[in-house]
């Protein structure tokens, strides 16, 4: 990267932060400390539904608890502002017009788990549903707006995605194969995941993207979607997931190993980063 290190946590606020979220963060803020760059907060909240407000406070009040400090966030503001993504939609509907003019997405009225996904980041488990190549139209009505109706990116059938994971290595998937047709915007008028951070980690400048690894496929359509926009494209580190003794990802349902559960038992933050294995 030719400009300074940007990281960023972008935590999503429909349960308590656990333990496998904080190991994966710690390393965002570990490699922007290293850099000697800048970490941004970024609250992921376009679920409304499953998005609640009190864990958003709660996030907030547990990641200070935890040693984590950022330079720009919903809380001290920044030159990227807003930092929450329910109040980002005009910069996702600019990224829509974008791809639109381009003609790299087209209208689909098809899957509704699809649709129902399209918020939120795959988990690990997660089936990668291809996209039937029989139900991308040959053509449509060129659209001004998305209107009441899904929209997919076209994926180039038979490339291959490749790129250096920063912790894993070299990685490659070929597009139609290992993913079709993504959707990048819902009829109700949100975008998709892969649209919105793709959307918010180019307008915020993040040089590198630090999560955990069940969303390395991830990276390859937001690749696309980078490439097609003609943005630069971020370097990924994609961390091990954080399971339990059997083997089990953590997930926020999980409230035992919750920060805020842990931190209720007197338990420090400095005892937990010594001995991560200990709490699982």
């Amino acid at each position: 990267m030719t400009h300074a290190y940007r990281g960023r946590l972008a935590p999503t606020p429909t349960g308590h932060l656990h333990l496998g979220h904080a190991k994966t963060f710690w390393t965002a803020q570990q490699r922007a400390v290293q850099h000697g760059g800048v970490l941004v907060l970024r609250i992921e909240d376009l679920d409304r539904n499953r998005c609640k407000p009190e864990y958003a406070d709660d996030l907030l009040e547990d990641l200070v608890w935890f040693g984590f400090c950022w330079q720009e966030g919903p809380d001290v503001g920044g030159p990227f502002q807003p930092y929450r993504q329910r109040d980002r939609q005009s910069f996702y509907h600019q990224t829509w017009q974008q791809l639109n003019h381009l003609g790299a997405i087209y209208p689909s009225p098809h899957s509704r788990k699809d649709v129902a996904n399209a918020l939120r980041a795959p988990h690990e488990g997660d089936r990668e549903v291809i996209f039937p190549v029989k139900l991308r139209p040959a053509t449509w009505e060129v659209a001004t707006e998305p209107g009441e109706v899904n929209w997919r990116f076209r994926v180039p059938d038979g490339e291959a995605i490749a790129f250096i994971d920063e912790h894993l290595g070299p990685q490659r998937f070929i597009a139609g194969q290992d993913f079709g047709d993504f959707m990048v915007w819902r009829r109700d008028g949100l975008p998709s995941y892969d649209l919105a951070v793709v959307t918010d980690d180019h307008a915020m400048a993040i040089s590198e993207v630090v999560r955990g690894e069940d969303l390395l496929l991830s990276a390859a359509k937001q690749i696309l979607l980078y490439r097609t926009l003609g943005w630069e494209i971020p370097a990924f580190y994609h961390c091990p997931l954080v399971r339990d003794a059997a083997g089990k990802r953590l997930a926020k349902r999980d409230g035992a190993r919750s920060l805020r559960s842990l931190r209720q038992q007197g338990i420090t933050p400095e005892h937990i980063r010594e001995s991560w294995e200990l709490f699982l």
